[in-house]
């Protein structure tokens, strides 16, 4: 098994155009690649962020026909590397006007290695003047996923997911030893929460954390909160992206997750499945 992962996270302000957005990511790729990074890894909406269900079904493809995905699978393969896309938003391929929010690996041949669509949908109001309602053009995903990146477990997970630590358990046990949060994740709620709760992420369950992230503003005014991160089993941020476009690079030893679960084994000790709940009444 390899000792260390070196990563490169993608930080950067998507367009409402999936070309438009290729346009400006292209050099953030170069300089990835350039760092000898194994994998690298793109926030949520990595292709496009919209105002709404009216721009978003505007020139959206099947995750198959996607210019996009097709340049990022070549530039996968000519590089040899590792990518993980934090994710697509693409039509869904059987249910008319409905989308999917997909994350998806690819393999350095250029080929798809692992798809995780985004379970938890944010439908909320945070305060910041925008309306959040994915279930209402979104199909939620019905399954974790672990995938297996040059040699090491992955947890897949997308954004709203963080607030959902049972998710992060159950990839834990499942012999994940890395877990990407790729995100659009608010300003408001970025500033609050987005630190504690990866570093708690990370420390819960004694894996690495890192976290692609969308920066600045898009379109509609939504605005997203960057602070790309790449955290330690023990809690402490190895990178942060801070505010603007960049690129995040960190290398994971891997040795690291072994010795923060041997110290808190919480994993091992996790006895809280089937537990009875009494509910105590006057």
């Amino acid at each position: 098994m390899p000792s260390q992962l070196r990563i490169a996270l993608c930080q950067y302000t998507a367009a409402a155009d999936e070309a438009d957005t290729m346009a400006l990511l292209s050099p953030l790729l170069e300089e990835a690649a350039a760092s000898g990074a194994d994998l690298i890894a793109l926030p949520e909406c990595a292709n496009r962020m919209v105002a709404g269900r009216k721009q978003l079904a505007k020139n959206s493809t099947v995750e198959g026909h996607s210019p996009m995905l097709a340049d990022l699978m070549e530039k996968a393969r000519a590089w040899q590397k590792w990518m993980l896309i934090g994710s697509l938003l693409v039509k869904h391929e059987t249910k008319a006007d409905m989308f999917v929010n997909r994350c998806l690996v690819i393999n350095p041949d250029g080929e798809v290695a692992a798809r995780y669509d985004k379970i938890h949908m944010f439908d909320v109001e945070v305060g910041d003047g925008q309306t959040y309602n994915e279930s209402a053009y979104f199909v939620p995903g019905q399954e974790a996923v672990v995938a297996e990146v040059a040699g090491i477990r992955v947890g897949l997970t997308i954004c709203y997911d963080l607030r959902f630590p049972h998710l992060y358990r159950t990839l834990a046990q499942a012999g994940a030893e890395v877990i990407a949060v790729p995100a659009a994740f608010t300003r408001v709620t970025g500033v609050a929460h987005w630190h504690s709760l990866l570093r708690a992420r990370a420390i819960e369950n004694g894996v690495f954390i890192i976290a692609p992230a969308q920066c600045g503003e898009h379109a509609g005014k939504r605005q997203t909160y960057g602070h790309a991160l790449a955290v330690d089993p023990w809690g402490k941020v190895l990178a942060d992206g801070g505010e603007m476009p960049c690129v995040v690079t960190a290398r994971l030893d891997l040795s690291l997750v072994a010795k923060a679960r041997a110290s808190i084994p919480s994993l091992a000790n996790d006895s809280a499945r089937g537990i009875k709940l009494v509910v105590a009444e006057k």
